[in-house]
């Protein structure tokens, strides 16, 4: 399936995967849970859905190159020029925050429990510039105030703790971007949030792609939050991208996994006694694997 979008077009892609494939090898036999992906993202926000299982998480842990050491990985991932794949580690740990960014789905498991969060955005400024430390405190402040923390000198000093879940996921934001990726993938971001606070994250999301003109990969559950926030959606089942279509088509897609997925989500002007229940079908790996 071809997953470029025209904007991708005009400018060349941030990220360009290829054929990727990962698997697992299990007492039961070998588990494959990317199959065949192929992929471009540019200065634009591609989200993808699909159900727990899918592979969403793999494929955005694959780009890192954070998988386990039980997965294996074929194929190809293409960041300026350099296939990730076949990269020594010691290059890989320069493009992780250089590079490309993960901002991940709660920040309580993410930030450093006895390190101040204002010191995690400036040690993650450190690892990958030259500047001092006064330097990397001035960026971070900076960098706070743009992702809408109120008073960020004062907030510099508290501990994950002292925060609260929203500030928690503006932080990490921060962190990600204090580096200057081209790049930052997103797995479910607003998961753990209320649904105000959720708006506001995504609106320091929205602005962080416009502003500084890096690419977003979105991964989520949330089939009509990544209708209305994203410019493409990927839809995945089993490994596989088995659609893709801009975000104001989504609704209109033919494919039945997709409109499966949407008659699954309940509607408050039409009250159902049961959900429809999601029907699959092996030809749709069939067929994307010959794609």
């Amino acid at each position: 399936m071809n997953t470029t979008s025209p904007a991708n077009t005009l400018n060349k892609a941030i990220l360009d995967v290829r054929n990727l494939r990962v698997n697992y090898q299990s007492q039961r036999g070998r588990i494959n849970a990317i199959q065949n992906v192929s992929l471009t993202i540019g200065r634009e926000k591609v989200g993808i859905v699909g159900e727990s299982g899918s592979g969403k998480s793999t494929l955005g842990r694959a780009i890192m190159r954070v998988l386990p050491e039980s997965a294996h990985t074929e194929g190809q991932i293409l960041f300026n020029d350099e296939n990730l794949l076949t990269l020594p580690e010691r290059r890989m740990r320069e493009i992780r925050g250089g590079g490309i960014s993960m901002i991940l789905q709660d920040p309580k498991f993410s930030l450093n429990p006895v390190m101040r969060v204002g010191e995690q955005i400036s040690e993650a400024f450190l690892a990958h510039s030259h500047g001092d430390k006064t330097l990397a405190r001035k960026q971070s402040l900076e960098l706070m105030e743009s992702v809408k923390i109120r008073n960020p000198e004062r907030v510099y000093k508290l501990y994950p703790h002292e925060i609260s879940g929203g500030m928690g996921q503006r932080i990490m934001i921060a962190m990600m971007l204090v580096a200057g990726p081209k790049l930052v993938i997103a797995d479910e971001p607003t998961s753990a949030l209320d649904v105000t606070v959720r708006m506001e994250v995504l609106s320091v999301l929205d602005e962080m792609v416009s502003r500084r003109h890096v690419g977003l990969l979105f991964i989520s559950h949330d089939l009509n939050l990544v209708a209305k926030f994203c410019d493409r959606v990927l839809i995945m089942y089993a490994g596989c991208i088995v659609d893709a279509c801009r975000s104001c088509d989504l609704s209109e897609s033919q494919h039945p996994y997709t409109q499966g997925l949407f008659a699954s989500l309940p509607k408050l002007d039409q009250p159902q006694k049961r959900l429809a229940v999601l029907q699959r079908c092996e030809t749709w790996l069939k067929h994307e694997e010959s794609t």
